[in-house]
């Protein structure tokens, strides 16, 4: 699996643009469920960062769902990850239908959700 370093120029820390990258690629099915990452020390030699820095967007994807850690059998993007971004595009249409019914436009509705959503992620 190749994982494209992060950009230092980026206002995105390093794990955070780490977490996203993985995120992204196993929402869109690049990474199977049950595809094995790397070792945290692996993958941080390869990337010439820290492994703190790994571990803790490893740890952000599991949180998140999107990986598994099983001790010594390592980390593996998790097998409902397919059934997870199903839900989340439900969810979407459902607050897409909400949105249009109260007269929100589209920025509006997109403005709510970048409001609502986490900060650093």
């Amino acid at each position: 699996m190749h994982v494209a370093p992060p950009d230092p120029a980026s206002d995105r820390p390093p794990y955070e643009q780490l977490r996203v990258q993985i995120a992204r690629r196993a929402a869109s099915g690049e990474l199977a469920p049950g595809t094995r990452l790397p070792t945290v020390r692996a993958l941080a030699a390869e990337l010439h960062l820290a492994a703190n820095t790994v571990a803790r967007a490893y740890r952000e994807l599991e949180s998140d769902g999107v990986v598994v850690t099983e001790g010594r059998r390592g980390t593996s993007i998790a097998p409902s990850r397919v059934a997870s971004s199903g839900q989340a595009g439900t969810a979407a249409a459902s607050y897409a239908h909400t949105a249009r019914r109260l007269g929100l436009g589209l920025e509006e509705a997109q403005d709510l959700v970048a409001r609502a959503w986490p900060s650093g992620r």
